[in-house]
């Protein structure tokens, strides 16, 4: 385990570019102090790790960040969404909550002891989630400042089977899952998404994951903050759970690219 890990990296793209790549859950750390919160044994850990983590997302959006005409920003986790997920509310309006898994998990993907019964995770949610957002908060405020407007591009991955945690579980499960937002998800940027992953086999829309990430500061109030969730069905590039990468996160990253150069240059 890391002694000091990097909480977060905000990695600089064009000065003009409004697109930020998003990768919030790539990362396995776990710092020592959070560690010893956590029931598990090393190995159960690591197991649970291998299925609750975005393996890979973080390569293929330096990959696609790398092929872009114009380069996009990167705001990428240094930490495991088991020290805290920054894409929960850290309150009761998280609906997942219900399975133990809300801004501080306390359950394990298969529902399985993950903290004490009672676990106050303030001090993780003060420590952790309020600097992650406030940092986030920055990064869309700097681009609307620079750009007039930010393209919020969430990088995620879902496993091929369902697992026992999620609220959506039986709905389809293809490829590409685009996760949307009434108020931040243009027709135009799910329509170039739906453009630049027509080669994967299919793109659904909100199913089995929803919704996309905006900070709350924006959220449902400023338009000129667009945003939508890419979700890569694992199978699609890599060995489940937790295994390597195979040839389709270069696939990915191109169409990640195409997307992201798509979005900076709508206006």
């Amino acid at each position: 385990m890391n002694h000091s890990p990097e909480p977060f990296r905000l990695l600089p793209g064009a000065g003009t570019s409004p697109v930020i790549l998003h990768v919030p859950h790539s990362s396995r750390t776990v710092p020592e102090s959070v560690r010893a919160g956590i029931v598990l044994d090393d190995g159960a850990l690591e197991r649970e790790l291998d299925h609750i983590t975005d393996s890979h997302t973080a390569d293929i959006a330096a990959a696609a960040a790398a092929g872009c005409a114009v380069t996009p920003w990167q705001f990428v986790n240094g930490l495991s969404r088991l020290v805290i997920d920054p894409e929960r509310f850290p309150d009761e309006r998280e609906e997942m909550l219900a399975v133990g898994m809300g801004a501080v998990y306390t359950r394990t993907t298969h529902r399985e002891r993950l903290r004490s019964d009672g676990f106050d995770g303030r001090p993780l949610v003060e420590r952790w989630f309020h600097p992650y957002a406030e940092a986030m908060t920055r990064a869309v405020e700097d681009r609307l400042e620079a750009a007039g407007r930010a393209v919020i591009i969430d990088v995620h991955s879902y496993p091929t089977e369902p697992l026992p945690y999620e609220l959506h579980g039986d709905g389809s499960r293809p490829p590409i899952c685009l996760g949307t937002d009434p108020f931040h998800t243009p027709a135009r940027l799910l329509a170039a998404a739906e453009k630049a992953f027509a080669g994967f086999g299919g793109t659904g829309l909100d199913s089995p994951f929803a919704g996309t990430y905006v900070p709350l500061e924006h959220y449902g109030k400023d338009d000129r903050v667009s945003a939508l969730m890419v979700e890569i069905r694992r199978d699609v590039y890599m060995s489940e759970p937790g295994g390597p990468a195979g040839p389709g996160l270069v696939a990915l990253a191109a169409a990640l690219a195409e997307l992201a150069d798509a979005a900076g240059q709508e206006g």
